[in-house]
């Protein structure tokens, strides 16, 4: 995920944009155990506010609504978690199965955020197309992970070039939105094998 930070002579974020950054993930982590207590549609804007000790004025500057507060969560959990996974999935001889590696753990982690999916998946959608969408911490950083798959695949021989990374990346990331909404609508998939199947799709097609 490329976030375009204030940085100050070490290269770090400025002094403002921490304190911007620690008072966000104050008031993700105040909400998300809210969420956890109470459910996601019992908690209110006001009881978070309250619960973090700011005023409402100060909740409302940093996320205008709680979903925003969920992608803000989702999104530091799955940067942190990151660097972990890559180097657990660099020691996979091909980039087919990096892909299906991560793409298990994706499953997992998706069936452990299940109940706050939803929420999550509506308003990322309603953010695309929108100036918005371009603001720093916006994206998840999936299409960028897919796509350095896809160019070390085309870079090793294992996946044939003429179609650029990035684009054959948003494809992907399509797909995988295709089979995370079907899972979240139909309770009874399996979502291993939903991502299993658009993978394979992607991979080899339908033929």
């Amino acid at each position: 995920m490329s976030l375009s930070l204030p940085a100050d002579d070490a290269g770090q974020p400025g002094r403002r944009e921490r304190k911007r950054q620690q008072t966000a993930d104050h008031l993700a982590d105040t909400a998300w155990t809210l969420f956890q207590s109470h459910g996601f549609d019992a908690v209110t804007m006001e009881a978070i506010a309250a619960a973090a000790d700011v005023a409402k004025g100060t909740l409302y500057k940093h996320f205008p609504v709680k979903e925003a507060l969920l992608r803000h969560r989702f999104h530091r959990e799955l940067a942190e978690a990151l660097p972990a996974l890559l180097g657990e999935l660099s020691a996979l001889p091909t980039v087919t199965e990096r892909l299906q590696g991560f793409f298990r753990h994706s499953a997992e982690w998706s069936l452990a955020h299940r109940d706050y999916l939803k929420e999550y998946v509506r308003y990322r959608l309603s953010e695309v197309g929108t100036p918005a969408e371009q603001e720093p911490g916006r994206h998840s950083g999936l299409d960028g992970l897919f796509a350095s798959f896809i160019a070390a695949g085309q870079a090793s021989g294992e996946y044939r070039r003429g179609t650029h990374p990035a684009v054959l990346a948003r494809y992907l990331q399509f797909l995988y939105l295709a089979a995370l909404l079907r899972w979240l609508h139909e309770p009874t998939l399996d979502l291993q094998a939903e991502f299993g199947t658009v993978l394979d799709v992607f991979l080899h097609g339908i033929v």
